[in-house]
């Protein structure tokens, strides 16, 4: 049984005492962890969190804002990082967690990662495409210089330049090129150049160090304003195996920072010899023109035309007698030509002309006509004798011809009805007889039936 004067701590007292026990362990309270990032949630407000976990455990964790902000590297779901920190307790949930304040890639350095991140962001919007970069001109007569007054790349872009190019005028704008503050001043120096437009080609860049001395060209600030400048930019950062994003957009990269003084200027003695070599070839030239004008002359002076013309003239006379006959000869087989030509045509026109057509079309009419009277008298003889014979058959059959012999046919007295029977009449009916030539009126007065045998 529990004793009433016992004190029984709350929730709070005991996360409270638990906490700290994690807050007086000096080893708990400035420790690394090794771990994959899970979980990952960007706050709106800066702070970080996520998970650390390995094969076996995982760990919350907590990264707020005023120590993310100086990560060189954006963390990512299954990054493996190393983080630095302590162990505390959360009072709310009464749960434990890491505290970072540092964190770094595990095996892969921040500022390189960080280098390769934002590489992948400026590629995807194109500021590395080929097709965005600007020729450098061959003759300029200023070139600008961004870089540190007091290193020895400065020193070396001068001597170089003045040494190839010395009509070129240099227009210095110093810079920091180290720093916190190094990116910024590169940036505002790019800007300030294309404001003054007075430059012809620029050059930026710094003599050679360590990735961390190098950062400054690889800040966005500094890659945007390479990329927004109206000025072609050569790049020139460190020795040549040191490569920075700066190199990635510049309108051309240069190994070394006298490389670029060498790139954005002609050699004039290259252009001295080059200018004599044209010379001499323009002279070769000129000569060999004259040369051969002298020759045209001497063969035009030596020529017959000259030394004997009216031989000539005489030659061009009887080419043009020849000419004339050939001339002749066609005129006069083109003339017979013609002339064939005519009557054929005028052949087809008699046989075409309206009138000789009108001619056999009457004739054709004539002869047309002339068949179909013959043919219309042939028709008209073949139906009438056989009109005639069809008359003569019904005559025969005609009860007119057949009266003629004897024969009579009776009526009634309206001739309405002919009386094929004794029973058609009473006594004293009215019938009319007809007869081969005429009718004959007559009065019933006996009637006599015929007795048949059978």
């Amino acid at each position: 049984m529990l004793q009433t004067q016992q004190h029984i701590p709350t929730v709070s007292e005991l996360t409270a005492k638990i906490k700290g026990m994690f807050e007086s362990d000096p080893q708990l309270q400035d420790c690394f962890v090794r771990g994959e990032i899970s979980n990952f949630t960007h706050h709106s407000k800066g702070h970080m969190y996520f998970t650390l976990k390995d094969s076996q455990s995982r760990i919350k964790s907590v990264m707020f804002a005023g120590n993310n902000r100086y990560l060189k590297f954006v963390p990512k779901e299954g990054m493996k990082v190393i983080a630095h920190g302590y162990v505390s307790v959360f009072d709310r949930d009464g749960a434990y967690q890491f505290y970072v304040d540092d964190l770094q890639p595990d095996g892969l350095g921040s500022l390189f990662l960080a280098f390769q991140q934002l590489k992948e962001q400026l590629e995807r919007e194109g500021l590395f495409d080929p097709m965005h970069k600007k020729p450098i001109p061959r003759y300029p007569r200023v070139v600008g210089v961004i870089t540190s007054p007091t290193g020895a790349a400065v020193r070396d872009i001068i001597t170089t330049i003045r040494r190839r190019y010395p009509v070129a005028h240099i227009l210095l704008h110093p810079v920091i090129v180290q720093g916190p503050t190094a990116a910024a001043s590169v940036a505002d120096a790019i800007a300030a150049m294309n404001a003054l437009n007075e430059v012809d080609v620029l050059i930026v860049g710094r003599g050679g160090g360590s990735l961390e001395e190098l950062w400054a060209f690889n800040e966005e600030p500094v890659v945007r304003a390479i990329y927004a400048s109206l000025i072609p930019v050569i790049s020139a950062v460190g020795h040549e195996t040191d490569t920075t994003l700066a190199d990635y957009v510049a309108d051309f990269r240069a190994a070394t920072p006298t490389a670029a003084a060498e790139i954005a200027v002609p050699n004039l003695y290259d252009l001295k010899q080059h200018v004599e070599l044209l010379t001499n070839r323009l002279h070769r030239a000129l000569d060999g023109k004259m040369r051969d004008a002298k020759q045209r002359i001497q063969r035009i002076e030596t020529s017959t035309v000259f030394t004997r013309p009216t031989h000539q003239l005489h030659q061009w006379q009887q080419v043009v007698d020849n000419a004339e006959d050939r001339l002749q000869l066609a005129l006069t087989k083109l003339s017979g030509q013609s002339e064939r030509r005519l009557a054929q045509l005028e052949g087809r026109l008699l046989r075409t002309s309206p009138i000789e057509r009108a001619k056999r079309m009457d004739q054709t009419l004539k002869y047309t006509v002339e068949r179909l009277q013959r043919s219309a008298a042939d028709r008209v003889g073949k139906e009438a004798g056989k009109f005639e014979r069809l008359l003569d058959k019904l005559d025969v059959l005609s009860p007119l011809s057949v009266m003629k012999r004897g024969y009579s046919l009776t009526y009634t007295g309206d001739k309405q009805q002919l009386i094929k029977s004794i029973d058609d009449v009473q006594l004293g009916d009215k019938v009319q007889v007809r007869v081969g030539d005429g009718w004959i009126d007559c009065s019933v007065w006996g009637l006599e039936e015929e007795k048949t045998n059978g």
